[in-house]
């Protein structure tokens, strides 16, 4: 064993031993432990619903942050509807908004808790020891009649942190203590088998490297050629992605009348602005699996040649594409500006979500572009997956405002692109730091190497016979 494989076993263990403590700490699989508040609304008009939280950890003088808020919207007017909401087991106080209009009468079912399912034995009351509630409340059996008062109503709860507690207590720590295990186990493994095929990993990024200059060339010239031949050259390059940001805009802002969108921090922002932050990612994306599954169908003359590394043409398709993305990175700060949102420290973050979708889309483009070269239809089925897939992802819809909870919200967790879309508008809207959400982010980063690993040994194992089928 060589002095390099020595030292990289050690990095590998410290790192190992790194991230299994984040996950011990701070990654909490399957039970977040959270309980969940439950409440029948019924309103005359419909609303952004609101819920603010304190902790055991907070101070109530400071109010409560715009970063501690759980926001579904009401969209039943004159109807009941029961509104749950995910908050921190250990709340002490729960500020609940139910509406933006003076002297609306709201009727409200008992307001219960639950953790893991199991119903907190406790009942809330709108008894307000600092008396800094907006609302009249009163009761009516079974139910509150709240008339709300002023333009910012709202009415507080304090909790039985020691009915939480016993309920936390109480609940099995099986699930919890598995689940971490499971995930130091692939953690680990995933860093084990990085170490040990070291040497095929890192080829190819090795070959990028030792012909950067090259791939840099290759890079400018696929971008230019893209367009040759019309009279407007590149300028197409950027004329679609506005005109589809537009059509999405005018569709859903002035036609269906979306207005603004109100994030899971309780921040309210233009439709345009918070549908920019999740196209702009997206387009990126987009552009690159759908070219890069091609790239060596188009590049077929280089693939014969012996002495030219083609693990280099995905690389150039990422690049190539990357001018237009920094183009409109550029735009989405401008028009930010244009509305008063203007960029800080958090703004510098996007480099860091680029970066990562960048070595996600790679490790899919390795895979697709070399199975392509043998079964032409799947350049086909990827297409029609990413336009199946910018649904699935919420580009144009805010699963937040829809209070999407359990499990058809975790499958639109998993996948990759809601990681990037929801870091740009961390970024740009949210001001939230990526270690600030170390399970998705952890859970990210094991999809992409293990993607990239695969897509690479998928390259490797087929390159051979590209010349004879090309």
């Amino acid at each position: 064993m060589t002095k390099k494989k020595i030292l990289g076993g050690i990095i590998m263990l410290l790192l190992a031993v790194l991230l299994n403590f984040t996950i011990i700490q701070y990654v909490v699989p399957l039970d977040q432990e959270e309980m969940t508040l439950s409440v029948s609304v019924k309103a005359e008009e419909a609303a952004n619903v609101q819920v603010y939280y304190l902790t055991a950890d907070d101070d109530f003088e400071k109010g409560f942050q715009s970063s501690q808020v759980v926001g579904h919207g009401y969209k039943s007017a004159g109807e009941a509807e029961v509104m749950e909401f995910e908050i921190p087991a250990d709340t002490t106080y729960i500020r609940f908004d139910p509406t933006e209009t003076d002297g609306q009468v709201l009727e409200l079912g008992e307001a219960s808790l639950s953790y893991d399912g199991t119903a907190i034995d406790e009942k809330l009351s709108y008894d307000d020891p600092y008396d800094t509630q907006t609302v009249s409340a009163e009761s009516d059996g079974d139910t509150w009649k709240v008339t709300s008062e002023g333009t910012d109503p709202f009415f507080i709860w304090q909790t039985d942190t020691g009915a939480q507690k016993a309920a936390v207590d109480a609940a099995p720590k099986t699930s919890r203590t598995v689940g971490r295990i499971i995930i130091c186990v692939i953690v680990d493994a995933v860093l084990l088998f990085l170490w040990a095929d070291s040497k095929r990993i890192l080829e190819i990024p090795g070959d990028v490297l030792a012909n950067k200059k090259l791939v840099w060339n290759l890079a400018k010239n696929d971008f230019k050629t893209k367009f040759a031949g019309s009279y407007l050259g590149i300028f197409w390059a950027f004329v679609q992605p506005i005109v589809t940001v537009f059509i999405y805009w005018f569709v859903f802002q002035k036609a269906l009348r979306v207005g603004t969108q109100q994030t899971k921090a309780g921040i309210t922002i233009p439709y345009v602005l918070w549908l920019i932050a999740g196209l702009i990612p997206w387009f990126y994306f987009q552009d690159l699996v759908s070219s890069g599954t091609n790239v060596f169908m188009e590049y077929n003359y280089l693939v014969k040649k012996v002495v030219f590394k083609i693990s280099t043409l995905p690389f150039v398709k990422a690049i190539s594409n990357l001018f237009v993305h920094l183009f409109f990175i550029g735009f989405m700060i401008v028009l930010y500006a244009v509305y008063r949102y203007y960029p800080d420290i958090y703004t510098v973050q996007i480099i860091y979500y680029s970066f990562a979708m960048i070595a996600m889309a790679l490790g899919l483009v390795y895979a697709t572009s070399a199975i392509v070269v043998f079964f032409k239809d799947l350049a086909q089925i990827v297409n029609i997956i990413l336009q199946v897939l910018v649904w699935m992802t919420p580009i144009m819809w805010n699963m937040d405002g829809m209070g999407l909870t359990g499990p058809l919200a975790t499958i639109l967790r998993i996948n990759p692109m809601y990681y990037i879309v929801s870091g740009y508008r961390d970024s740009m809207i949210n001001k939230v730091w990526f270690w600030e959400r170390p399970g998705i982010t952890l859970y990210f980063w094991i999809l992409t190497i293990l993607l990239f690993c695969f897509g690479t040994m998928v390259f490797r194992r087929l390159k051979v016979h590209f010349s004879d089928v090309l």
